[in-house]
């Protein structure tokens, strides 16, 4: 069974779904995917989750770095389970590309060569954002491209956590406008 909560954030609303092994969605209203895996039986109800997750978001949204994960429970494929592992490595306050994360993953599993493209599908369907910082990823032209949320929600982020954005930039045209 799956729960879920709202949260108030500076971004709007904040649709949160966990179940009994932790948070499974994090969601922004609006946002591409939105509650992609929530379960339709699902209930308002508290849980440690929420309490968990509500004290994090309150730390970031403070501009402060959280310091520890809320219990989090990933529902994906194995692929983007292993992207969503990588986004977690990110540092607070800093940004990586999908070509790195791509090679990050071919290493790992063995492979010569590994498609930015299809780990760019992986992190677009990250169902916990923010919590799974796929707003740190950016194209390696330092396009800021591919934030489900939107580039807005995406560039408040960035700059909450300090990133330098003089090389980044809007992109023009593309899927995540």
């Amino acid at each position: 069974m799956q729960y879920i909560q709202y949260y108030e954030s500076p971004l709007g609303k904040i649709l949160l779904g966990a179940d009994d092994q932790g948070l499974t969605g994090l969601w922004l209203e609006g946002q591409k995917y939105f509650a992609n895996y929530l379960d339709p039986e699902h209930e308002e109800k508290e849980c440690e989750a929420f309490e968990k997750t509500r004290t994090w978001l309150d730390l970031y949204f403070r501009g402060e770095k959280p310091g520890f994960l809320p219990p989090i429970h990933m529902i994906g494929t194995a692929f983007q389970k292993r992207v969503w592992e990588i986004l977690l490595d990110i540092p607070y306050g800093e940004i990586t590309t999908y070509g790195k994360i791509a090679s990050q993953i071919a290493e790992k599993m063995g492979l010569a060569h590994m498609s930015p493209q299809a780990v760019g599908g992986a992190v677009g369907h990250n169902e916990i954002s923010i919590i799974i910082p796929c707003h740190r990823v950016v194209g390696s032209s330092g396009s800021l491209t591919g934030y489900a949320g939107g580039i807005d929600k995406k560039i408040y982020l960035l700059t909450l956590e300090g990133v330098d954005m003089s090389g980044l930039f809007r992109p023009t045209k593309g899927t995540a406008l």
